[in-house]
């Protein structure tokens, strides 16, 4: 007689215990999901509000200001512009003449920028895919030259320019900005041709490109993105120095930069601290505006020049 085999059901899953679900990586991520919106309250807060402090002070008018200097938020019926129509009318009215400023900053630094890309583009190809004697050698020259800080060049250039005849104009803080930035460009965008394929460049010469045709058809397009992150990072330095603004045009009240016209106001105790907060809202807003709006090509351009050294 056939014993019957017993049929044994799978066992049921057993339930966790009820704090089971609290577990290590749990309350980790939990945390950390927290304290990131923290940081980064955090941090929006540490880099805007200096920003909008200096707004609000440059609004109130002089009295109010002096009465709370720590108040944040003020009545829409105390707002007051006048600052700002002192800081961009011309000194011949009576004005600071900052909208003047802000010209020749402007035209020193599209210059820099337009005159360091048409150096630094046919240099950075050159370095990252032709040949020749001291190659290597070079890049590491173009960054010796930031081993040395730029007040050691301060005596020699004002000597020279003012030889030239040059003290006193533009062109020589365009050709002094054009020489300090042209380096770090230089490496920076040969780090960046160093990231696309050299297949693609082969194929276009065995179409019968020529290699200046390469250059422009494939790794133009391909290098948009550092070039163009290439071109806000001398932009925003040339908008920005002060040292050899200082040392060329000081004399010459016409040709000053925004940033030496602000210098000036914060030297002076005829000023009142509104007018200087609104020149220092002038000469930040264009750069803020800039980045943010090139915030994403920035970003690429920087990092993929970074990837090779």
């Amino acid at each position: 007689m056939a014993v019957p085999v017993e049929t044994r059901r799978p066992a049921s899953p057993s339930r966790p215990p009820e704090g089971s679900r609290w577990t290590r990586d749990v309350i980790e991520t939990k945390i950390f999901a927290v304290l990131r919106w923290v940081v980064i309250i955090g941090l929006v807060l540490v880099t805007l509000f200096p920003f909008y402090y200096m707004f609000i002070l440059s609004i109130r008018p002089l009295d109010s200001l002096l009465r709370d200097p720590g108040s944040l938020v003020i009545p829409f019926g105390e707002l007051n512009w006048s600052s700002y129509q002192n800081i961009l009318t011309p000194q011949e009215d009576g004005g600071q003449g900052f909208l003047k400023f802000m010209g020749n900053s402007a035209m020193v630094a599209l210059g820099t920028v337009l005159i360091s890309l048409i150096v630094a583009i046919p240099g950075s190809y050159a370095i990252s895919r032709l040949n020749f004697f001291g190659r290597r050698q070079v890049s590491a020259l173009f960054l010796a030259v930031y081993l040395f800080p730029s007040i050691l060049l301060a005596i020699p250039l004002f000597t020279f320019f003012t030889r030239l005849g040059l003290r006193g104009q533009l062109v020589a803080l365009l050709i002094v900005y054009v020489a300090q930035v042209i380096p770090v460009t230089i490496y920076m965008l040969r780090n960046y041709f160093d990231t696309i394929p050299t297949s693609l460049e082969e194929a276009a010469a065995l179409d019968g490109c020529s290699r200046l045709g390469v250059l422009r058809r494939i790794s133009l397009p391909l290098a948009m993105p550092a070039i163009i992150s290439n071109g806000l990072f001398v932009f925003m330095i040339a908008w920005n120095e002060f040292l050899f603004a200082l040392l060329f045009l000081v004399n010459t009240r016409p040709s000053w930069t925004v940033s030496l016209g602000l210098s000036q106001l914060a030297g002076s105790i005829e000023v009142p601290t509104t007018v200087l907060m609104a020149g220092s809202v002038i000469l930040t807003l264009p750069i803020i505006i800039i980045f943010f709006a090139a915030e994403r090509l920035l970003t690429e351009g920087l990092t993929a020049g970074a990837e090779k050294g």
